[in-house]
């Protein structure tokens, strides 16, 4: 039986990675601040561990795993990492997540490690144009990501390579490009554009609006968490050690992306464009090289993942307004 670590376990991506490695017959640690909101996690040991404090990774790193995915981060949608007032809080945090869990996988003689970077390493001047995005993988450089956040998984990705030079590992680089689905974060101020739509239209009254910050031009590419975690899981098996594209094709506006929402939802909703941080104009994932390495894409339309996962928020939403009647 292969055995799995997951840090960053009690997140979204990472409590539906835990569940998949399951299913492909693997012993699952999962590693976390804390558990899973929205889900039981599925690992057969989870440990609740501050992976900045190296202190507390001799019990967590304690065997040659045959596979570390590391997803454990600082993070969250437009409304924390592009207002500037939490940058020296995400650099330090998973800076501090990776150097020492870097470095423990290579004590512990981790056979294979991934490290889940972001679309945010892209050059904001080659997102100007909501039409035309650059995001190939090559394109990352000269850098300048649009935020501190996306400074920061470039670091992440060259001590990664950095690591496999110098130390023989095994290491692979997933850049994430829009992961969104059911059993996430949904409100709070840390959920990411999809969630944070599905919420509002799901707590709007028919006949209503909804806010959308910006003039909602702006465009960007969406994956469904299960593409994603296939991805994931096929490019830890795989001998290809570049970074690459893990994201849809699937290019929408942010307006269109609501009025889908609204069309799913039954409602009669307008949309109010309000100022809001925004992140660049256009992104959309680069899947040729994916395609080529992996042979991978993804299966589904962007529809179907934004069905599933708008119902499930509206269950959460009426579920809080039951409650909060009670």
């Amino acid at each position: 039986m292969k055995q799995a670590m997951v840090l960053g376990a009690g997140g979204f991506i990472g409590s539906h990675l835990v569940e998949r490695l399951k299913k492909e017959g693997y012993w699952v640690r999962g590693v976390d601040l804390k558990h899973p909101d929205f889900i039981q996690t599925a690992a057969d040991d989870f440990v609740v561990a501050d992976l900045r404090d190296q202190t507390t990774l001799t019990n967590v790193f304690d065997r040659p795993f045959d596979e570390i995915y590391q997803l454990a981060a600082d993070m969250g949608g437009a409304g924390y990492i592009f207002t500037g007032e939490s940058d020296a809080e995400i650099m330090y945090n998973s800076a501090m997540i990776n150097l020492n869990s870097l470095e423990a996988a290579r004590k512990c003689g981790a056979k294979g490690l991934l490290f889940t970077s972001s679309a945010c390493v892209y050059p904001q001047e080659n997102q100007l144009d909501p039409d035309n995005p650059i995001c190939t993988e090559d394109s990352a450089y000269p850098a300048d990501p649009d935020s501190d956040y996306g400074w920061e998984k470039l670091f992440g990705e060259r001590m990664y390579q950095a690591y496999q030079r110098n130390h023989n590992m095994n290491t692979k680089l997933g850049r994430l490009h829009g992961v969104f689905g059911w059993k996430g974060t949904w409100e709070g101020g840390r959920e990411k554009a999809p969630a944070a739509i599905c919420r509002k239209v799901a707590e709007a009254e028919n006949g209503s609006s909804i806010e959308i910050w910006g003039d909602g031009l702006q465009t960007r590419s969406f994956l469904f968490v299960d593409e994603g975690v296939e991805a994931l899981f096929r490019l830890m098996q795989s001998d290809y050690h570049d970074p690459v594209n893990v994201g849809s094709e699937e290019m929408i506006s942010i307006n269109d992306f609501a009025r889908m929402v609204i069309e799913i939802s039954g409602k009669e909703l307008s949309i109010n464009n309000i100022p809001g941080p925004l992140g660049v104009r256009g992104r959309n994932s680069d899947n040729t090289l994916i395609n080529e390495v992996l042979g991978w894409k993804p299966s589904r339309p962007l529809r179907e993942g934004v069905e599933k996962t708008y119902n499930w928020v509206l269950e959460q939403v009426e579920a809080k307004q039951t409650s909060s009647a009670a």
